[in-house]
């Protein structure tokens, strides 16, 4: 029987297909490949691919990952966004939080060092004309310091010079308001001993016995030191000569300071405000009540320079050196409060206005320091019997120097029958302060 022979079909095998095509059904159809093709190859070749499996020798080459796009699908192509798709931040836009915080950091930074720079200048120019306003005999007649102040025990000595509002009394320039600042580094103390201006001295050099503030008047500044320290026995390292007519505007540059009155005060007659005679005649003189009130520089300026209360007859020279004081205190709390320090670079030299002083800006900002650091403050003062106009020095103030020198314990005055009686408080003003 002959073998049947394989005749391949002369036709294309087709398949029918249907789609949709814009909204429309569409039908057709295509060719299927055969194998005749395949089938009808040359001799040698083969109608079908070899693939060779195992582990071929040597590197193998990876294929690389695909690269996501921001916004992509992770096939490494990036997508066409719609007019609707939301798109990535650019610029400052797409900052974290964390750069605008250290932004923001770092500008306030630089805001605070240009301000207090600002205020530095500000301020070194106004005391480097208070050095101007100091004369030279007064800065040869200072004891050397032995080392920094942030070291080394310094005493500074702070002369008030009064001088009337009224034109009659004008060239009156005793130095109404004695105390010597004492810094104890070592100690973390700062100690402030005020001596009465009517205290009868053994001897202002080249002039014999007086009361000690007649020194300023007769010899400036030099004589008033030298004075202090033949009477202390405490070396003076440093004065500070305050106006304290210039002292009153400083206060008002300010916007004033707070001071508690310890006691209503009717005070003695001086510096009329009212211009016609008549008026001053009916005048009682200047009233304060009791307890904490807000004093422009002008009203502070007479609180501190009323002499006598008289509602209060034991009111003295004393009460008046502790108002001095309670003065200062406030204008010291009000220069250190943050409102200052935003208008240093407009007030900086203005500060300085009232004072004449060889104290470089570095001292002075030691001085600053110490005070910062203080952890206890002495008010002492020195005593004695009131005796006319004069008062006698008591036997105790030695000891109060000692206790200033830290040679013995603070103790408050004592009742020995003094009139004044010296002594030393802890962290408190003396009474009438």
């Amino acid at each position: 029987m002959p073998a049947r022979i394989f005749v391949p079909p002369t036709s294309t095998p087709t398949t029918r297909f249907s789609v949709t095509f814009r909204g429309r059904y569409v039908t057709g159809t295509r060719s299927v490949a055969t194998m005749a093709g395949r089938m009808s190859a040359p001799r040698g070749e083969k109608p079908y691919r070899v693939y060779r499996g195992g582990r071929v020798k040597g590197k193998v080459p990876t294929i690389p990952r695909p690269t996501r796009d921001r916004g992509g699908d992770g096939d490494g192509r990036r997508e066409d966004r719609g007019p609707g798709a939301k798109q990535p931040k650019t610029g400052l836009r797409g900052w974290s939080w964390k750069r605008w915080t250290g932004l923001s950091v770092l500008a306030l930074l630089l805001i605070v060092i240009f301000w207090t720079l600002a205020g530095y200048l500000s301020f070194r120019s106004g005391v480097k004309d208070a050095n101007r306003r100091l004369p030279e005999s007064a800065r040869l007649a200072l004891v050397p310091d032995k080392g920094m102040m942030l070291s080394q025990a310094s005493d500074i000595l702070l002369l008030g010079t009064d001088h009337s509002l009224n034109a009659s009394r004008a060239t009156d320039q005793h130095s109404d308001s004695i105390q010597i600042l004492r810094t104890d580094p070592k100690h973390h103390k700062l100690i402030y001993l005020s001596i009465p201006r009517d205290l009868r001295v053994p001897d202002i050099p080249g002039h014999g016995p007086d009361k000690i503030n007649a020194a300023f008047q007769i010899g400036g500044a030099r004589l008033a030191e030298r004075t202090v320290h033949e009477y202390t026995g405490l070396p003076i390292n440093h004065v500070v000569v305050v106006n304290f007519h210039s002292f009153a505007k400083l206060i008002d540059k300010l916007g004033g300071v707070d001071i508690n009155v310890p006691e209503p005060i009717l005070s003695n007659k001086f510096d009329c405000p009212y211009s016609t005679n008549t008026r001053c005649e009916r005048w009682k003189g200047w009233r304060f009540r009791k307890g904490v009130q807000h004093m422009s520089g002008y009203r502070a300026l007479v609180y501190s320079r009323v002499r006598e209360n008289m509602l209060n007859p034991a009111d003295s020279d004393i009460t008046r050196g502790a108002r001095q004081q309670a003065v200062l205190q406030a204008l010291m709390s009000k220069l250190s409060g943050a409102g200052t320090f935003f208008k240093l670079p407009f007030i900086g030299g203005d500060l300085m206005k009232p004072l004449a002083t060889d104290l470089s800006p570095t001292e002075l900002m030691q001085i600053g320091w110490l005070k910062f650091r203080a952890g206890t403050t002495l008010h002492c003062r020195l005593g004695g019997k009131a005796d006319g106009g004069y008062i006698d020095p008591s036997e105790d103030n030695a000891a109060v120097i000692a206790m200033v020198k830290g040679e013995s314990a603070p103790q408050p005055p004592p009742p020995n029958g003094d009139t004044y009686p010296p002594g030393c408080y802890v962290n408190r003003l003396p009474p009438g302060g």
